[in-house]
């Protein structure tokens, strides 16, 4: 199906981090055709529900090892097409004698020693250099580009050599580029310090949504103000996202309806997501509540699933349960959120983490270790329904979640400004115009273009 010109402005791609998109779906069991015809959650489908909302079109766009020329699906939920374009065969060379591309020195790239007595191919050198930037299929994704009659490229993270490549592209097809800050604040490679510099100038603008973040790229690129947004994740906080009967969802899982009960979700990526911290927590609060009625909901899956279960069990923790899925449907995962009284989050390392915001629209005070996106999400503390402890503090996320789980009044106030701050905050309405705004400029004729050039 070929979409016509008229009924697609205006129109915005969308480009997720990662040189294949089954680099990110293998590790939470969800297949590339589920990805693009079902996936809902998290900010890539944020943004497409809140740019909708606000009457832009998107395209996402992704590479794949697994399909053999550019596929185009339909993503159900939104409408919204999803391009898989297949990975150049060039890169896909020089990733076969990777160990981890994803790595950021040699060693770990190809499991190869360096070091005294021990050097690298200089060739290796090269490959790790080079074969990110040959990961993107230009010529294919220009032609997708124009196919899809797109105005402008938004990228998931700007410190990765994706972004590099669409900044140039962008520049050869007249189109706009915009990064997106999702927690991507390191590079891996020597080139990327040369040509990042070039690329974050030559971009038409950055949506950043941390102020720790917004420093630290003002400081390292002296970027203009006006040339970065303090844009949140959005999400659907009056359909999807909202609070449902807990006594209903607790009986679909068997968790007794006296239960005090604290709820996680996300990708098993323990050290990442600080899930060894929670189990330290956990320990220590059933310890402090003998004989109390208490659960620990865990709802996800990933590439530590089997790390995750043996602590676990070495921990013998009886009162934890664990969904170890991804649940791909969102109302599902709705209920499941709203049989707790408590979401706890206690990650070592953050963007600008969508689960937190959804488990406050759907009612949920939030205790959260202070990793990036934290202190924003959470501005003003109680005032905004959570509690901010230290990170990798077990004593400090014990104590805070503990009086959480002990009051139950206190739980349901701070839920309740939790609900207030998501409808204020993470709204699909309030983000959607936000980035229409940032992203999409009406010409004098009164017809849609690119994004407002802000370099």
């Amino acid at each position: 199906m070929k979409p016509t010109a008229s009924s697609l402005a205006p129109t915005i791609a969308l480009l997720p981090f990662g040189f294949l998109i089954e680099d990110f779906l293998d590790k939470i069991n969800v297949s590339l055709e589920a990805f693009c015809t079902e996936m809902t959650g998290g900010w890539l489908f944020g943004y497409m529900e809140a740019l909708r909302s606000a009457g832009v079109r998107t395209v996402l766009i992704c590479v794949s090892a697994r399909v053999p020329k550019p596929t185009r699906f339909i993503h159900t939920p939104s409408g919204m097409p999803v391009w898989v374009l297949p990975s150049p065969p060039i890169y896909m060379s020089m990733r076969r004698r990777m160990r981890n591309p994803y790595a950021r020195d040699v060693e770990h790239t190809y499991g190869v020693l360096t070091g005294v007595g021990r050097i690298a191919a200089p060739w290796r050198w090269l490959q790790k250099e080079l074969a990110p930037y040959l990961s993107v299929p230009s010529k294919q994704l220009a032609e997708t580009l124009r196919l899809e009659h797109c105005l402008a490229m938004v990228c998931q993270e700007y410190e990765y050599p994706g972004f590099d490549v669409c900044v140039w592209l962008g520049r050869r097809l007249g189109l706009p580029v915009f990064g997106v800050f999702q927690g991507g604040d390191y590079q891996r490679g020597r080139a990327e310090r040369f040509i990042r510099r070039f690329s974050i100038r030559a971009c038409s603008g950055l949506i950043i949504a941390t102020k720790r973040e917004t420093e630290r790229v003002r400081s390292r690129y002296a970027t203009a103000e006006s040339k970065q947004a303090r844009i949140f994740n959005p999400i659907d906080v009056h359909e999807m996202w909202r609070p449902v009967d807990r006594a209903e969802a607790r009986a679909h899982l068997g968790i007794p309806q006296a239960a005090r009960v604290a709820v996680w979700h996300g990708r098993v990526a323990l050290h990442q997501k600080g899930l060894d911290i929670l189990l330290a927590v956990w320990d220590q609060i059933c310890r402090d509540r003998r004989g109390r009625e208490l659960r620990l909901l865990l709802i996800g899956t990933g590439q530590d699933a089997q790390e995750l279960a043996r602590r676990i069990a070495t921990l013998r923790l009886s009162s934890v349960q664990w969904i170890d899925e991804y649940v791909l449907d969102r109302s599902r995962m709705r209920g499941l959120l709203c049989a707790a009284d408590v979401y706890v989050f206690l990650s070592r390392h953050e963007g600008f983490p969508v689960a937190p915001t959804e488990a406050m629209a759907c009612g949920l005070p939030v205790v959260a270790a202070a990793a990036n996106g934290i202190p924003d999400i959470l501005d003003g503390g109680d005032s905004a329904g959570g509690v901010i402890v230290p990170q990798e503090d077990v004593a400090a996320a014990a104590s805070a979640l503990g009086r959480l789980l002990d009051n139950e009044t206190l739980s349901r106030q701070l839920g309740h400004r939790a609900r207030a701050r998501a409808e204020d905050a993470f709204s699909l309405a309030a983000v959607g115009a936000q980035l229409r705004r940032f992203l999409v400029r009406p010409e004098p004729s009164g017809l849609t273009t690119g994004g407002v050039d802000r370099s």
